[in-house]
């Protein structure tokens, strides 16, 4: 089945949604102060001891156990640095406490993306195109096919391996999209565009190896290959972390696409009207909210993503309450769920869509003469 639907709602009823959203907006963002930046704050001490706790376990320890550990402590900081702090700093939603530690456009991750690419691919990109198709080049990372609107191609049949290959490797996949190589394999771009557009993402995969596998093994010499193995398993470990929150929050059945022509000349309420019916939710508790970064609310996310994200957990009941008004859906479900039919659509669309079968033809009798 196509998942390209007609619009749900008419033009007087978009525009009351978009009243209707703006208020929750507006709500939160004129309540923005002190307790929003200690939590900021205490997220970004949280990754740093997390990390120093990692760090000093892998290098002084001899035994499986403090390796273990160590390894748990070092993911838990890159996931808390990555998903909760470097995500929504990014998208700007501290720049209004005007500290230069919570810039959006200064700061730089612990990770192999370069800031700025993500800024271009991610916050303008998607957040503005949204699963719209040939816009959004978020909608599959360019190398999945997870509709039936999208061209299937034989190498699809190995998009389960692809999709494999991208968890273990997510911060490349990312660090990477902004490069657009493809764009050279279809002619669009020449060889000396994507060297000088893979340039910024070089510099940050130099910068990114030698702090985890040159500088902190050398540190501990002694230790060296523990070290290097332990900092290896924990970016494996947030890899596959951040890889399933994004991927349930915007691929599991249920998230729309759209069509270019039926998205030219949206106003912001037809743009609520794409964000909520081409994200998912995830539901959990408070840990489990924190370390996805908040993204397990991902279609408040995608509503308000200049919003302080552990805001979401508050406005999540209004917004449901919305789409309930106006029989909008509010994909929400548990963590299995979201991921299994994502797994689902990956191995469904490896294959090509099915042709729609025409209606069967039924053979009337022949009438007997009166």
């Amino acid at each position: 089945m196509s998942n390209l639907h007609p619009r749900r709602l008419k033009r007087a009823q978009i525009q009351q949604l978009q009243d209707d959203l703006d208020a929750v907006r507006d709500g939160v963002m004129q309540t923005l102060g002190e307790q929003d930046v200690a939590h900021i704050r205490r997220m970004i001490r949280r990754a740093r001891n997390s990390a120093i706790v990692g760090r000093t376990l892998l290098g002084i320890g001899i035994d499986p156990i403090s390796f273990v550990v160590g390894v748990g402590a070092l993911a838990h900081a890159k996931i808390v640095e990555n998903m909760e702090v470097g995500h929504n700093v990014m998208h700007g939603q501290y720049d209004w406490t005007h500290d230069p530690a919570l810039n959006s456009q200064h700061y730089e991750w612990d990770n192999v993306c370069d800031a700025g690419m993500w800024r271009h691919f991610h916050n303008y990109e998607h957040h503005t195109y949204t699963n719209i198709l040939g816009k959004d080049r978020d909608f599959g990372y360019t190398i999945l096919r997870l509709s039936d609107e999208q061209k299937w191609h034989p190498l699809n049949l190995l998009q389960p391996v692809w999709n494999g290959i991208l968890a273990l490797a997510f911060e490349f996949g990312v660090g990477g999209h902004d490069v657009q190589a493809e764009k050279y394999i279809h002619g669009e771009l020449s060889l000396a565009q994507v060297k000088a557009r893979a340039r910024p993402f070089a510099r940050k995969i130099r910068r990114q190896v030698v702090k985890d596998y040159v500088l902190f093994p050398l540190l501990t010499v002694w230790n060296a290959p523990r070290v290097l193995a332990g900092n290896f398993l924990a970016n494996v470990t947030r890899n596959l972390w951040s890889y399933a929150i994004i991927f349930c929050g915007h691929f599991p059945n249920g998230t729309e696409v759209f069509a270019a022509e039926d998205c030219e000349n949206e106003t912001r309420g037809d743009w609520y009207y794409r964000q909520i019916c081409g994200s998912a939710n995830i539901t959990g508790g408070r840990a489990f909210h924190l370390l996805s970064g908040h993204l397990s609310h991902q279609i408040e996310h995608h509503l308000f993503p200049d919003m302080p994200a552990h805001r979401y957990a508050d406005i999540a009941p209004q917004v449901q309450a919305i789409c309930a008004r106006y029989g909008l859906p509010y994909n929400t479900a548990s963590f299995w769920h979201q991921y299994g039919t994502v797994l689902g659509k990956v191995m469904r669309h490896a294959l090509p869509s099915r042709p729609l079968r025409a209606p069967a033809q039924v053979s009337l009798p022949t009438p007997e003469p009166a």
